[in-house]
Formats: structure tokens, C-alpha cells, sequence
């Protein structure tokens, strides 16, 4: 009997199993996997009442399904998996194995920002934080491709057909282009900003994106965050607001 009395590295296993599986749960409420995940339980429970009940037409089928769940499970969860490695990045404990790489996403930023300043090429740029932007990422077009200078700048140089929009980053990836984002409607900013201006106000004003504007017309540079704009910064003070994004830092 000793053999299944629990040790206290089984009450460890136990909990960190379920640690992760409330982590997982969590982490798929309210989205499209959580539908697939009971899609894949059910065939897993109908596997085990055709075995129970000697079913050999329906096990063999269910068998088949199984056999090819783990593969099928990364397929579907692909667009999920993908935003949690990306999440599991940002944590402090793992950020030094990636400043390398957001130091060098800033660099390409600021290149690409005093490129567009004088020639005054109008641009907005959002930055994800902690809240998914993936909902305005499907209004624009999908690029999925590594920052860089000359990449922003062909993007919003007319006539790009991707100019007129959002452009939308996550960590060192430009994820889409000419999104289209909410806009701030409060009097005070219809009177003094443009729509580039009011769409910079009105996601930093709903998410806790960061977003930085280029006027067409002044070729100034602002910055949006926290429902807040700050109008004409210098290239020094808009690097220090860059860095505070990737840093995950309050202002």
C-alpha cells in the first residue's frame, strides 16, 4: 500500500499541472480555440466510450483522428501559440535573452522616423503592450515581417497603397499595415489634429498601445499614450518614450 500513498512531490506535480492548464484556460477564454479545444475533448471522450463498449468501426475512425491530434492542434492553435511565445518574451526574467533585438527594432524606428520627418511624409505607427491589437490587425493587411527603417518607409511614402492607415508593431515585427483604428471624437481634437492625429488619440485612449504620428504637414512627430498626446517631441525625447514601450515602464 505504501506505493500509493502521495509524496510531496506528487502534491507538486499535481499543482503545477494545474497551474498550467488554469493558465491555458485562461488564456484562450473567449477566443475561437476555446470552441476547437471542446471540438478535440469530445473526440477524445467518444474514443474512450467506443473502446468501453467494443465499437471497432468507431474506434478505428476516432483512433485515426487521434492519431494526428497533436499535429492538427498546433495547426489551429497557431495564431494563439504564436501570441503566447511572443507574451512569454516580453517577461522580465527572459528580456535579457531579447534587448538585443529591441534595441535593435528602436534603432530601425528612429532611423525611419527622422527619414519621414523631413520629408514630411505623414505616418502612424502603433506599438502593442499588453492588450492583443489582433482586432485591428484584420482591418488593415497582414505583413508579418522585421522591422526596419527602409520597411516603414516604403510603407507610408504615397503612393503606397498600404500609406493610408496604421501601421501596427509587436516587439521586433510589423504585424500589418493601413489598419484602420477608432477614432478620438473629443471637440478640442476635431478643432486642432488631423485624422492621423485623432486615430493616434483614440487607440491609446481604448488600449494601452503606444502610438507615434508624423504630420504631412509639419513633418513634427508626436506620441500617444495613456489617452494623452504629446505634440512635437525631439528625436532624444521620442527614443526615451521607445525604449520606455519595449522596457514595459510607466511614464
Amino acid at each position: 500500500m505504501d506505493i500509493l500513498k502521495p509524496t510531496f512531490i506528487d502534491f507538486i506535480d499535481v499543482g503545477v499541472v494545474a497551474i498550467i492548464v488554469y493558465m491555458f484556460l485562461a488564456f484562450i477564454k473567449g477566443t475561437r480555440a476555446l470552441q476547437i479545444l471542446i471540438g478535440l475533448v469530445l473526440i477524445f471522450l467518444f474514443s474512450l466510450v467506443a473502446r468501453i463498449f467494443n465499437l471497432s468501426a468507431l474506434s478505428l475512425i476516432l483512433d485515426s483522428l487521434m492519431a494526428i491530434w497533436i499535429i492538427a492542434f498546433v495547426i489551429l492553435f497557431q495564431p494563439e501559440i504564436r501570441n503566447a511565445l511572443a507574451r512569454m518574451g516580453r517577461y522580465r526574467l527572459l528580456r535579457f535573452l531579447v534587448r538585443s533585438v529591441e534595441q535593435l527594432a528602436v534603432s530601425e524606428i528612429i532611423k525611419a522616423l527622422e527619414e519621414m520627418r523631413k520629408r514630411k511624409i505623414g505616418a502612424l505607427i502603433i506599438f502593442e503592450r499588453d492588450i492583443d491589437l489582433g482586432e485591428y490587425e484584420q482591418t488593415g493587411t497582414r505583413l508579418d515581417a522585421r522591422v526596419s527603417a527602409a520597411l516603414i518607409v516604403s510603407i507610408f511614402t504615397p503612393p503606397s497603397p498600404l500609406h493610408d492607415g496604421a501601421c501596427i508593431v509587436r516587439s521586433d515585427k510589423v504585424t500589418a499595415a493601413a489598419c484602420i483604428l477608432p477614432v478620438s471624437k473629443d471637440p478640442w481634437v476635431e478643432d486642432y489634429y488631423g485624422m492621423r492625429h485623432r486615430a493616434a488619440l483614440g487607440i491609446c485612449s481604448v488600449t494601452d498601445a503606444v502610438s507615434v504620428v508624423v504630420s504631412e504637414e509639419t513633418g513634427g512627430v508626436s506620441v500617444g499614450i495613456d489617452g494623452k498626446l504629446y505634440a512635437n517631441l525631439e528625436m532624444k525625447e521620442l527614443t526615451t518614450y521607445l525604449e520606455k514601450v519595449y522596457a514595459k515602464e510607466e511614464k
